[in-house]
């Protein structure tokens, strides 16, 4: 009799029990699906800082003693063609836009613009400035509501835009709303097509679809919840539902395959249920462990934004992976043979072992050479570029053409130089603001002083224009040295000043997160798979498609190759965010794809001891599902890369291009030829070693 192990006594127990097991589902549906619908609009839109940094205590220094006038306060510009400041025309127009910001309780205070401030020189362009009532997640709802009302005082020849970090970011958030509507649109037909053609049956392809809007309903439901207690960002939102999407359709196959598989030689139902999850189930249980491993390490990252998307990420994959292990088994168990309903004619459900890919292992084994060092010559290549990549936080540039925060800011810059959209906000002693004032005027970097106020409190606020442009690196730099150079108790903050700090952040925990996502998963290999070098292999080999990927993304975004046919500008530079954020998402992807391989090698090697049925049998009986998850995962985040704002396109493209080349290049071509050149040493163990880790097998 066969030895069941704890996932396949899980899997049986699923199958006996599923009444139980479908109704608890079904209460985690209805529960939290009941909120999942709100959690849009609970969700925020900023949360873009590096929480206590310099930046931020100069905007909640701001905020309480300045009436709000800080990074989070809204910028309303009046600009005319036609009139200038002081007409009838043109101040009807201000005192218009003003009417309408005082009717917000979410402004505290309005300052209309002078002769003396914000005026351009000509007459032709004024900024209305209202200071922030709400935090900055509640601004940025704020601009959602006010972007309405003011573009409605538009006139011919004259325009009204809301702008400022608020309002870039209300228009960015409707614009990626936007995009990912339409990207959900072009995704779940393509999405459906390939499941139909990659399961062979339309019940079996019906399945990752149960798991996927299972994971989204019950993560979006928990993200509402969530959002009551602490600020969780939109983005949450748009990660989650694209890892329970391509996660639910990875665990679905790997699990339905090996199932129709075990059908046709286990005499039962629930004896195939308790062999399928015994390996392709502990397989998965795995696989999950690791994507969560990779995404915790954004955590690291100190900033409200980053680490909610994390979690809302970590939160889908957990309601995934929970219900593969459960309510999937049961389904299946229940369905039996019923799995293989309105198949294609031309499918054998079941068959699990795959003639060609096991004709593809034996051509590695016999030629390893041949095939592994042309993947490795065009990986290393792809990966040249990414030495000389750069990073930046977002520019005006991804927010489209014609919204009001851009045309706002585009004017601003025309009518009061580049500087001027980037403005710093330098609050000092009132004993040190003379010298403050003198040694913002004399920096190379900065082009204007005022002084805006000073506070009951001996605080003055001074306005500091730099000389260039927000998204220009020399900002920064000007950025640091003034907070070397000017008097002790000085604090440089704006929105400028929360970008930079922010990129600092990232800057600094890239490479540590880098590391414990690699040292864990490593480790988590090993446990999996007991053999160190096959750990190693499997690790290293993911950086080679995870740089590949950066190398394209350099080539494209910071370069600006193909800009004219993907349909974006260029900023110059990659968003800082991506090395760490994406790397976590491209590397957990990798380390899927690894697990299934992996473990299925690692059942054939327990089985013979051979390390060529090892590697053919690996191949044969996970290379089909590794190269159908993959064309699954490229397609949904293709699909992201086709329109919207930048951030968007740079995660689809990169997304996309790491699982490409992981799948085609490092997973079934480079990964298999490593394995027959180590040949058995590849599953060699030390003995020390082998009796302090845990007993894991994928045989049955």
């Amino acid at each position: 009799m066969k030895t069941v192990g704890p996932i396949g006594r899980l899997g049986r127990w699923t199958t006996e029990n599923f009444r139980l097991v479908a109704i608890a589902w079904l209460v985690v549906a209805i529960g939290l699906g009941f909120f999942a619908p709100r959690a849009e609009h609970a969700l925020s839109g900023a949360g873009w800082e590096a929480t206590g940094s310099e930046s931020v205590d100069v905007r909640e220094l701001v905020d309480e003693q300045f009436g709000g006038m800080s990074s989070s306060a809204l910028m309303v510009v009046v600009h005319s063609d036609d009139s200038t400041f002081g007409s009838p025309a043109f101040d009807r127009k201000v005192d218009q836009a003003a009417v309408v910001l005082r009717e917000s309780e979410d402004v505290k205070a309005v300052v209309l613009p002078s002769r003396k401030s914000w005026v351009s020189a000509d007459g032709h362009t004024a900024v209305i400035q209202a200071g922030a009532a709400s935090d900055s997640n509640q601004m940025v709802r704020a601009a959602d509501d006010l972007k309405v009302e003011l573009n409605a005082l538009q006139s011919d020849g004259t325009t009204v835009s809301l702008t400022g970090a608020s309002g870039m970011w209300s228009d960015f958030n409707q614009a990626n709303k936007e995009a990912m509507m339409k990207s959900e649109l072009i995704s779940w037909p393509v999405t459906l097509l390939i499941l139909v053609l990659a399961f062979g049956s339309l019940v079996a392809a019906g399945l990752p679809l149960m798991l996927t809007i299972l994971g989204l309903v019950a993560a979006a439901g928990s993200l509402y919840l969530g959002a009551q207690i602490f600020d969780i960002s939109i983005w949450a939102m748009n990660f989650a539902m694209m890892f329970a999407l391509a996660l639910g359709i990875d665990y679905a196959l790997f699990i339905v395959y090996r199932f129709r598989g075990s059908l046709a030689s286990n005499e039962t139902t629930g004896d195939a249920i308790a062999e399928t999850m015994d390996t392709a189930g502990k397989a998965v249980l795995f696989s999950g462990v690791t994507v969560l491993i990779s995404l915790s390490a954004v955590l690291l990252v100190p900033s409200p934004a980053f680490r909610s998307m994390a979690i809302g990420v970590m939160l889908a994959v957990a309601f995934v992976l929970a219900a593969s292990l459960t309510l999937l088994p049961g389904v299946l168990g229940k369905l039996g043979h019923r799995v293989n309903k309105l198949s294609l004619p031309w499918v054998h459900t079941g068959e699990h072992r795959s003639p060609r890919f096991a004709a593809w292992g034996e051509r590695i084994w016999r030629r390893p050479l041949l095939f592994g060092l042309p993947a490795l010559a065009i990986l290393v290549a792809l990966i040249v570029p990414v030495f000389s990549l750069d990073t930046g936080m977002p520019s005006i540039k991804v927010v489209p053409e014609g919204d009001g925060a851009r045309v706002g800011y585009e004017q601003i810059s025309e009518s009061f130089g580049p500087g001027a959209p980037g403005t710093l906000q330098v609050v000092a002693p009132n004993g040190e603001a003379t010298q403050t004032v003198q040694g913002l005027g004399s920096d190379q970097g900065i082009a204007g002083v005022m002084v805006a106020g000073q506070s009951p409190q001996g605080v003055t606020l001074i306005a500091a224009t730099p000389t260039v442009d927000p998204s220009d690196p020399a900002l920064g730099t000007t950025i640091d040295r003034l907070r070397n150079d000017l008097p002790a108790g000085t604090l440089v903050g704006g929105a400028a000043a929360e970008n930079h700090d922010l990129e600092t952040a990232l800057g600094d925990t890239t490479a540590p997160a880098i590391a414990i996502i690699m040292a864990l998963g490593f480790l988590l290999l090993l446990v999996a798979l007991r053999a160190p070098l096959l750990a190693a292999i499997a690790v290293l080999t993911n950086l080679l498609a995870v740089g590949a990927a950066f190398g394209v993304a350099k080539l494209i975004f910071q370069d600006g190759n193909l800009t004219s046919l993907l349909g974006f500008e260029s900023q110059g530079f990659l968003d800082a965010w991506a090395p760490v954020f994406f790397f976590a998402m491209v590397f957990a992807i990798s380390m899927d794809y690894s697990v299934f391989l992996l473990s299925s090698a690692r059942e054939h090697w327990e089985k013979s001891g051979d390390a060529k049925e090892a590697l053919v049998g690996g191949l044969a009986h996970s290379g089909r599902v590794v190269f159908a998850a993959a064309g699954v995962m490229i397609a949904v985040f293709f699909t992201f890369a086709l329109s919207g704002p930048l951030p968007p396109r740079e995660m689809g493209i990169i997304l996309g291009v790491a699982v490409l080349l992981d799948a085609a290049l490092v997973r079934l071509l480079l990964l298999p030829v490593l394995m027959r050149l180590a040949g058995t040493r590849l599953w060699w163990i030390p003995k020390w070693l082998d009796r302090h880790l845990p007993k894991v097998s994928f045989g049955h």
